[in-house]
C-alpha cells in the first residue's frame, strides 16, 4: 500500500472517530450530531466503546426522535459489512429486541424491520402474538404481515386466513392475501377471491397472480370462463389475457372459437388503448 493511501485511511479513520463523537455527544446541537450519525458507520463497530455509546443512544428514550433513528440508521449502515461487524451483532440485535417495544412508534416499527430481515425468532413470536391479541400488537396487523412475510412459517399462514375471514381493516386482509399467496392449501380459497365481483379489483388480482403460481390449470381454467363472462371487468380480462396468452396451451386455444370471438369483442370495446393492443396481439398470435 502506497504512503498516500495510507495516508487517506489513517485521515478517513480520524474523521470518523470524531463523527462519533460528536454524535453520541448529548451538548450538541441535534442537527449536528443527525449529520454526525450519517458519517460514523466505519467507526461504529471499530471499538466496543463506540458500539456500546451508539447503542445507548437507541435506548434513550429522553433523546430526540430523529436522533435515535439516526443512530439506528447509522447501525444498519454498519452492519451491511457483515464481517467487520460480526464482533457487534450480537449487542445490536440485543439492543432491536429492546426497542422493539419502546413507546415510539418509529423506533418500534424500525426496529422490528430490521430484526424481521434478520429472519429473528423474537419478531416472529412478538408479530403473531399482536395479530392474536391487538392489545399486543406492537404494529398495525396490515405492518405486521408485511413484516412476517420476510420468513413465513405455518403458524403464520394460520393467522392469515384468520385476518382474510374476519379482517380488522380492508389494508389488513390485502397483506393476508399477498402473504397467503405461497400457500398452497390457500389455492381453493384464491379461486373463490378471484371470481367474487364483489371484492376489490385489487385483491382479485393478487388472487389471479397467486392461483397462477399455485394451480396454473386451475387459473388458465377461469381466465377463459372470466374472458367469456360479458360482465366481467375490464382489467380482470386483461389478465385473464395476459395470462392465456404466456401459459395457455396453443393448440387448445386456437380452436377455442367461443374464447377467440370473446376476446375480439374486448379488442373492439374496451375503453383502455392497453387492454385493445393485449387483445389484438392475442388475437395475432392465435387466428391464422
Amino acid at each position: 500500500m502506497t504512503t498516500k493511501k495510507k495516508s487517506k485511511q489513517s485521515s478517513r479513520k480520524r474523521s470518523t472517530r470524531a463523527a462519533i463523537l460528536v454524535a453520541t455527544n448529548l451538548r450538541r446541537p441535534a442537527k449536528d450530531r443527525v449529520t454526525a450519525f450519517a458519517e460514523a458507520p466505519l467507526a461504529v463497530c471499530e471499538s466496543d466503546q463506540n458500539l456500546q455509546a451508539v447503542l445507548a443512544v437507541v435506548r434513550d428514550q429522553k433523546e430526540l426522535v430523529e436522533v435515535r433513528m439516526a443512530a439506528m440508521d447509522s447501525l444498519a449502515a454498519a452492519a451491511f459489512s457483515a464481517i467487520a461487524f460480526a464482533p457487534c451483532r450480537n449487542d445490536y440485535i440485543a439492543t432491536l429486541r429492546e426497542v422493539a417495544t419502546d413507546p415510539n412508534p418509529q423506533i418500534r416499527e424500525t426496529a422490528l424491520g430490521t430484526l424481521a430481515g434478520e429472519k429473528d425468532g423474537f419478531v416472529q413470536k412478538k408479530l403473531l402474538e399482536g395479530l392474536k391479541n391487538p392489545a399486543k400488537a406492537l404494529v398495525p396487523p396490515e405492518k405486521a404481515l408485511q413484516l412476517l412475510s420476510y420468513d413465513v412459517h405455518a403458524e403464520s399462514y394460520s393467522v392469515a386466513r384468520d385476518i382474510v375471514q374476519n379482517p380488522p381493516n380492508p389494508a389488513a386482509r390485502q397483506e393476508a392475501l399477498r402473504l397467503l399467496a405461497a400457500d398452497a392449501a390457500s389455492a381453493p380459497f384464491f379461486e373463490k377471491v378471484l371470481r367474487d365481483k364483489d371484492e376489490m379489483r385489487e385483491n382479485r388480482q393478487i388472487a389471479a397472480s397467486a392461483l397462477r403460481a399455485l394451480n396454473p390449470d386451475k387459473f388458465q381454467k377461469h381466465a377463459r370462463e372470466m374472458l367469456l363472462d360479458k360482465s366481467e371487468f375490464e382489467d380482470i380480462q386483461a389478465t385473464s389475457l395476459t395470462a392465456l396468452g404466456q401459459f395457455g396451451d396453443n393448440e387448445a386455444v386456437a380452436k377455442d372459437t367461443a374464447l377467440l370471438k370473446s376476446v375480439d369483442r374486448l379488442s373492439d370495446k374496451a375503453k383502455s388503448a392497453k387492454y385493445k393492443r393485449s387483445a389484438k396481439q392475442f388475437l395475432g398470435k392465435y387466428r391464422h
